[in-house]
């Protein structure tokens, strides 16, 4: 396994624990609303389930977040090697290593640090399309992609 799919792996791994996790919760919610409504009345129990139902709508959102990042990344090909910068691609500046996907945390692999950011990010959308040896500014911070894979 080359490194830029053990990241692509490590990625996967980390959103799929996420929608796990997210839909646990939901099922947690649905069942305690159904238990809820067995045993209560009146205004509190009202309140309960609407607070268990706007509850259940915010992680409802972060699930549907977390299948549309998943859903890209099931787009790349990470055994892929790009001469220019595209999605998918592993892109090594002078300062950082990044991997243009969707936005996601910092992950550390083989004692680097990878950022996982979208193409549509300023940084993302300075490195699309260009190749090894373009220097440019974002943020007052200057970059010159160094390799891409």
């Amino acid at each position: 396994m080359t490194f830029k799919q053990k990241i692509h792996q490590q990625y996967l791994q980390l959103v799929q624990d996420k929608i796990d996790v997210f839909q646990d919760m939901i099922s947690g919610l649905t069942e305690d609303s159904k238990n809820d409504a067995k045993g209560s009345a009146g205004d509190k129990h009202e309140t309960a389930l609407s607070m268990m139902h706007i509850e259940q709508e915010k992680i409802t959102r972060k699930l549907q977040e977390s299948l549309a990042q998943r859903e890209i990344l099931d787009k790349i090909d990470a055994a892929q090697v790009f001469s220019k910068v595209a999605l998918g691609s592993l892109v090594k500046t002078n300062t950082l290593t990044v991997y243009l996907s969707t936005a996601l945390p910092k992950i550390t692999v083989e004692n680097q640090n990878i950022f996982a950011i979208s193409p549509q990010s300023p940084l993302g959308s300075q490195l699309m399309g260009n190749r090894a040896g373009f220097s440019f500014e974002v943020n007052n911070s200057k970059f010159t992609i160094e390799t891409i894979e």
